[in-house]
């Protein structure tokens, strides 16, 4: 009964969002556990990979789709509303740690504070997965090719003649025009505001823009020939995908959950994540298939 009550308290606060039809009753030695998505595609594509890993190796598991921004998830996590939820690295140890436990763009740093983090708080860390949204900024392949462009750093000489599009708040995010311009020293001639990385894509292409912010997961860089440009100086955090649990679930149920999250997460790359995002986003494919898809090709042993 508890578990039904905390999840009508969560589904009361939070509009909009989507379960699965009730389960049938549980067993009160292994309760469901319950997989929570943020609200947008792809936290609802690796919900569905965590909860459907688990489900088919007979964990009784409860989805609750598109649960809410990361305000209202990560309290319903503490609170034990819902068990487990595919988190950032560098996102939610931002958000939840007040004691100087800055993210890296190292993930193996920011995993080891993140677990810090969230060791008071009933919360175990999952393994991270080599799959990692976080912003990137993009060029052609054939201003790459021409100019010898692989890293951030390389803009350096060329960065006065070139126009860059992003995210109208671009230009004051210390992660985005503000840092390029703190970290690599990079002066553009012009900022052009996107109104999406779709468009932004479509710019570079089209040359309206030279350099462009789309995040590394994003689909709308699949078909065009785009180069993401690697961070050498390390600008941006890590984000790569991390599983966060309950430690009482942990407990319940043994390491064997954890083994298996992490088998999930060892598989999933950051070129496979941005090609189930075009399968939802694009294509219009229901998560639910796509990640069922995934993990008939990436079998966990």
């Amino acid at each position: 009964m508890r578990r039904v009550a905390a999840l009508a308290l969560v589904m009361a606060v939070v509009a909009g969002c989507t379960r699965e039809p009730a389960p049938p009753p549980q067993d009160p030695r292994r309760p469901s556990v319950v997989v929570a998505s943020f609200d947008f595609p792809e936290s609802e594509i690796l919900a569905e990979l965590y909860g459907q890993a688990l489900r088919a190796r007979g964990y009784p598991v409860e989805l609750v789709a598109r649960l809410g921004a990361r305000e209202v998830v990560e309290p319903a996590l503490e609170q034990g509303k819902v068990d487990l939820v595919p988190e950032y690295l560098g996102t939610v140890l931002t958000f939840i740690d007040d004691g100087g436990l800055a993210p890296s763009s190292d993930p193996e740093t920011t995993h080891a504070r993140l677990r810090q983090a969230f060791a008071t708080r009933g919360v175990s860390v999952a393994a991270f997965a080599p799959a990692e949204d976080r912003n990137g900024f993009v060029v052609t392949g054939d201003l790459a090719r021409r100019r010898g462009l692989q890293r951030i750093s390389d803009l350096a000489p060329l960065a006065g003649r070139l126009t860059f599009g992003g995210p109208p708040e671009c230009p004051g995010r210390p992660l985005c025009l503000k840092g390029l311009r703190d970290r690599y020293g990079l002066e553009f001639a012009r900022f052009q505001a996107m109104p999406s990385r779709r468009v932004t894509a479509d710019a570079l292409e089209t040359g309206e823009i030279d350099v462009g912010m789309i995040e590394t997961t994003d689909a709308s860089q699949i078909g065009q020939d785009l180069v993401q440009l690697e961070d050498d100086r390390g600008l941006q955090p890590a984000e790569n995908v991390v599983p966060v649990v309950r430690r009482q679930v942990v407990d319940r149920y043994g390491p064997g959950l954890v083994r298996l999250l992490d088998a999930v997460s060892a598989q999933l790359t950051t070129a496979e994540l941005r090609g189930l995002n075009r399968q939802v986003v694009v294509d219009d494919q229901p998560p639910s298939g796509v990640a069922a898809g995934w993990l008939r090709d990436h079998p966990v042993t």
